[in-house]
């Protein structure tokens, strides 16, 4: 009988019934399941060990000790491959943006569907990153307000930039461009500083604008 994996999530909230009720939902996703939850950033660093590191984490932005932005930046810095689903109430530009930055590559409300967030994990399982289309205004505004223009980029860059505008998860770029994943990793760095973009969509935005891929 063929065995069919199971995606490790995690789930970082404060709120103990809605981390139940998240996780309920989760669980009766088929192919994912909560194996981690915590109350915040330090609860969840304190439980994680190489046996129980999740796939996805669920992380909540508003918490106690350590919140979701300090909680991003730690797991960018420690374990690049984890996706971060932020999980909030909140969706004011300054929130997403300063949230963006801290490395998440999700974005979804509270008060979503729960088709919603199924759609969000399969997101971030294929192509890497989710955000629905309130967060993605805001992504194309932050975009139209840098007035920077084109800007010289490596031919490593303007390869990475296409491979960008496909479905292709970033793990996938190392060896279609022959190099290591922490090379990939500081060519997204470099070039979200370069074109002043905080996410994929911009980097997308960006290559559509300047002519580097083609819309068919």
């Amino acid at each position: 009988m063929q065995t069919i994996s199971t995606t490790k999530v995690a789930l970082v909230d404060d709120h103990k019934l809605f981390r139940k009720g998240i996780m309920e939902l989760i669980n009766g996703f088929s192919g994912y399941s909560v194996t981690l939850e915590a109350e915040n950033g330090k609860d969840f660093i304190r439980k994680l060990f190489p046996e129980n590191i999740p796939s996805i984490v669920l992380l909540d932005i508003s918490m106690p000790v350590m919140d979701g932005f300090e909680t991003a930046k730690w797991l960018q810095e420690n374990h690049p491959d984890v996706k971060i689903l932020a999980l909030s109430m909140s969706n004011d530009e300054e929130t997403v943006l300063r949230m963006l930055k801290c490395g998440v590559d999700g974005y979804i409300l509270k008060n979503a569907d729960p088709s919603e967030l199924r759609m969000a994990l399969d997101a971030l399982e294929t192509n890497g990153s989710y955000y629905s289309n309130s967060i993605s205004d805001i992504l194309k505004r932050d975009l139209k307000g840098n007035k920077q223009g084109i800007v010289h980029l490596t031919d490593r860059e303007i390869e990475f930039l296409k491979l960008a505008c496909t479905e292709l998860p970033y793990k996938s770029f190392a060896p279609i461009m022959n190099v290591s994943k922490r090379v990939v990793e500081s060519t997204r760095e470099i070039l979200f500083k370069k074109l002043e973009v905080v996410s994929r969509i911009g980097l997308v935005t960006y290559a559509i604008k300047y002519g580097i891929v083609k819309l068919d």
